[in-house]
Formats: structure tokens, C-alpha cells, sequence
């Protein structure tokens, strides 16, 4: 698209919202790879939270959770998720929807090893979204875990990641007078080709 210029301009939405990040990573004081991630459950109520984007590949957006959560409950029974990333100090989001996989191999593994030791322990230890009667009993968890797993923990089974790969991406910048820019790129499935349009703010 002709206008398509500036910081909206190149062929691919990857390569994109990665200069995007990268961008922010200098701004932002706080987790600039923050995303809500939407998700909905049987009944299609939608649920929303924020988490961390791990890593944007070249046709994919990653991230991680425990398999036995809400979020990845009602992601393997969807399918299917959305998220917004949102950049206050650029005053930009992308918005993004597609059909969500399961990253449990090799490269689960070695994000996992690469997280600091307490955050690997607190893995195994928290039965995420699951009652809790104290925090206290947390700590206690996370004690026997240490204690049972030592130093250098394995990934847990029901601990990894997920690929989003998207069928749609947004890219919105703040504009003057609430003007703002915005271009969606659609494709029907992840083999086709991107088209882009330019939409009313």
C-alpha cells in the first residue's frame, strides 16, 4: 500500500513487530514484551492476562505457561487465542489472532534452563490457577522443591510453550487528534499470502 510508510513500512508483519519490540526495549521500564493474551473457555466466555512474549519467530509469536493452567486449558480446548501488545512510551499496539500450537521440545527446554534458578523452582511449585490456602504454603512448596530438584531442575512435563501463528495482525500508532494509523494484515491460512489494508482509526 503506497501510504504504508515509515514505521509501517516492509513486506513482512515479523519482521515488523520485532523492530516494533526492539524499539520499546529502550523505552519501556517495565516487561516491554508484556502481552494480554485473550483466550475463551467451552462455554465461550472470553478470559484475558497479561504474559510474557518470549521470542517472535519468523511466521509465529512465542510464549510460556504451565499446561495445567486456565489459560492453557482453554487455549488446547479453542485452539485458537488473540493478544494486544501495547507500548505506552511509543504510544503504538499490535494486535494479533491466529491458531495456537504447543512448543514442548528442545526449545522449551532451553528457554527453561535459561530462566533464573528461583523462577525454574517456582515452576515446579505452583499449581497455577489452582486454590492456595496461603502463601505461606507456596514457600513451603517451593522449599520441598528445592530440596527434591537441587540446583539445576529439569523442565516439568506440564510446564512449556505455546506458538501463536497468526491469520491476523494490526499495527496501530497514536495519532494526532485521535487520528490514529492503523493496518490490519489478513491471509485465510498460515500458507497464504499476507494482504494489508489501511483502516479508519
Amino acid at each position: 500500500m503506497a501510504d504504508r510508510e515509515g514505521i509501517f513500512a516492509g513486506d513482512d508483519p515479523f519482521v515488523l513487530a520485532r523492530s516494533w519490540l526492539a524499539e520499546a526495549e529502550k523505552t519501556e521500564p517495565n516487561d516491554p514484551n508484556a502481552i494480554a493474551l485473550s483466550t475463551v473457555n467451552a462455554d465461550g466466555l472470553p478470559n484475558v492476562r497479561m504474559v510474557l512474549l518470549k521470542e517472535i519467530e519468523d511466521a509465529a509469536f512465542v510464549f510460556y505457561t504451565n499446561y495445567t493452567s486456565v489459560k492453557a486449558q482453554e487455549i488446547d480446548g479453542a485452539g485458537k487465542a488473540a493478544f494486544v501488545w501495547h507500548s505506552k512510551t511509543l504510544r503504538r499496539q499490535i494486535r494479533v489472532r491466529g491458531t495456537v500450537t504447543r512448543e514442548d521440545g528442545e526449545q522449551a527446554d532451553a528457554y527453561y534452563a535459561s530462566r533464573s534458578l528461583k523462577s525454574r523452582l517456582g515452576a515446579w511449585a505452583s499449581h497455577q490457577s489452582q486454590p492456595l490456602s496461603s502463601r505461606g504454603a507456596l514457600m513451603a512448596e517451593v522449599a520441598k522443591i528445592t530440596a527434591q530438584k537441587g540446583t539445576n531442575p529439569s523442565r516439568p512435563t506440564f510446564w512449556g510453550g505455546y506458538r501463536l501463528t497468526p491469520v491476523e495482525i494490526e499495527f496501530w500508532a497514536d495519532g494526532a487528534f485521535r487520528l490514529h494509523d492503523r493496518f490490519r494484515w489478513t491471509r485465510p491460512t498460515k500458507e497464504d499470502p499476507w494482504s494489508t489494508i489501511r483502516l479508519n482509526p
